[in-house]
């Protein structure tokens, strides 16, 4: 099994690759500038935002993380799907029309809520960035624990390898790379989770064998008599907050061909993801009934495939495991040096790239970004404890200041200051606090509490921003066009802009 999937490994990453190539190679005769490398020239069709969305969703969380949750918890192992699918549906209905403003960051979006105010813009590019390093360190581990356990290779090694993986085909690729990868990507992790759950069931001897071997606390809905209520809502919100706030996810919309396009494939991503839920949770309890003393609860899934699966089918499945991680990875590594250029860069020269040294510039950006991921995830092993702290300390805040920003046309940028303060301070707080830990399972409510609390209460106590949406907008282009190239349209995309925020937002 171990050579097998060397050589299915190596074979796959080959493939990705020339994808790769091949996008490369059209962007190039088309226009090779920084939107199109970092966005995809903002045309992205349905079937391409669809795949990437989903694959992006199932994750090393989702994958590894969740299965390995389901292994020590049960039917707890379908919050991570249920929280998921109810982030991605409200990500859809509520922020897929910003789509005609035609943001390129999270940070440009989250700014222009407050007057495109410059400090609040720099602030949220260097939590963007931080996550952005974060989430890759996550899948990073992830993947490392999947090689190591099938090859037998030092864990520290193996995540260097993943990293490289994928490395190799964003950095030559860019944005287009990404979705192509991860509309394969999406079909093979489908694939390889539906035929494993199948198979560990038969492995078992069935439904109610599988069942029958978790402690009755697992049987309970969502697994609450193990984990408790508040946990449970606790993770699942964490993941909702997590897709929210995940600057990956906003570059979907971004990115996409239009409004419709993008709801559509949102709709579909969500209610596929939510159907999905229920899949780690089997292949966890599964693993469980077969072996229940396992050292890391997070080698359940590759445990399933390499000790009961046939050989070609058990090699077929780790690859979409391993398909889980490099699809959500490469999401997160484009959407991390897209801050980079559009906003780290200017942040610290005080001005944009060049447009002919755009490209260049990503694809530096790209390799010291992977390479920042790679040294946080070498100094942990714990996917689940990995992303929700994570997400608690950087992300509650970007939520928040997120709904308040498109929701209240009070909000103004010292609460949008007050929001992201308060939600990582508390975070960090409450991660020190060992009984609160066991009370709420994680820091995302409180950290979202205290964020929403003091948005509010600072906003209110301090003076209405006089900057009116449309000179935001007008602010945030001017800066972009140096990026882009293309100044001469600058004034007739605000004109369009602004009349599709009246009619659409």
């Amino acid at each position: 099994m171990n050579i097998t999937f060397v050589v299915f490994f190596l074979v796959y990453i080959l493939v990705m690759f020339g994808i790769a190539l091949v996008v490369s190679g059209k962007a190039n005769k088309a226009n090779n500038n920084a939107e199109q490398f970092l966005l995809g020239g903002r045309k992205l069709p349905f079937l391409l935002t669809l795949g990437t969305t989903v694959a992006t969703m199932v994750g090393t969380g989702s994958s590894m993380g969740a299965v390995g949750f389901a292994y020590q918890n049960g039917w707890a192992g379908t919050l991570y799907g249920i929280g998921g699918a109810v982030g991605i549906l409200l990500l859809a209905w509520w922020f897929a029309p910003l789509r005609n403003l035609r943001f390129m960051t999270m940070s440009e979006e989250l700014s222009y809520y407050v007057g495109a105010n410059t400090l609040i813009k720099n602030l949220i590019a260097v939590i963007i960035f931080v996550a952005s390093i974060g989430w890759l360190g996550a899948h990073i581990i992830g993947g490392g624990l999947y090689l190591a356990w099938l090859t037998g290779m030092d864990l520290q090694l193996a995540k260097v390898l993943i990293a490289f993986s994928f490395a190799l085909y964003v950095v030559k690729g860019g944005y287009m790379a990404v979705v192509w990868t991860d509309s394969i990507q999406a079909i093979i992790l489908f694939c390889g989770f539906f035929l494993m759950a199948y198979f560990s069931i038969q492995a078992v001897g069935g439904w109610d064998a599988m069942l029958s071997a978790q402690p009755v606390a697992n049987q309970s809905w969502f697994a609450v008599d193990k984990i408790g209520l508040l946990p449970a809502i606790s993770l699942a919100l964490a993941i909702l907050v997590g897709i929210l706030a995940t600057p990956s996810f906003r570059q979907r919309i971004y990115s996409g061909k239009d409004v419709a396009t993008i709801r559509r494939s949102f709709i579909y991503s969500g209610l596929l993801y939510l159907g999905f839920s229920i899949i780690p949770a089997i292949i966890g309890m599964s693993a469980f009934a077969v072996e229940q003393h396992l050292d890391n609860a997070s080698f359940a899934f590759p445990h399933m495939a390499l000790y009961f699966m046939p050989l070609g089918l058990g090699a077929f499945i780790i690859i979409a495991g391993i398909s889980a991680t490099l699809s959500s990875a490469s999401s997160d590594a484009i959407a991390g040096v897209s801050v980079v250029m559009r906003d780290l860069y200017q942040m610290c020269s005080g001005s944009m790239p060049a447009p002919e040294k755009a490209v260049f510039w990503s694809r530096i950006s790209l390799v010291l970004t992977i390479s920042l991921a790679l040294g946080f995830a070498m100094i942990s092993n714990d996917i689940v404890a990995y992303i929700t702290k994570m997400i608690a300390i950087l992300m509650s805040g970007m939520c928040v200041c997120a709904l308040l920003g498109r929701f209240w046309p009070r909000y103004n940028w010292q609460g949008a200051l007050a929001t992201l303060i308060a939600g990582s301070s508390t975070a960090i707080i409450v991660n020190f606090q060992p009984q609160w830990l066991i009370l709420f399972g994680n820091p995302v409510i409180p950290s979202l509490c205290a964020a929403l609390c003091c948005g509010v209460i600072v906003t209110l106590l301090t003076p209405v921003s006089t900057v009116t949406p449309e000179q935001a907008l007008t602010k945030l282009n001017k800066q972009r066009a140096e990026l882009e190239s293309d100044p001469d349209n600058l004034e007739s995309n605000n004109n369009r802009q602004t009349l599709d925020k009246q009619g659409s937002l």
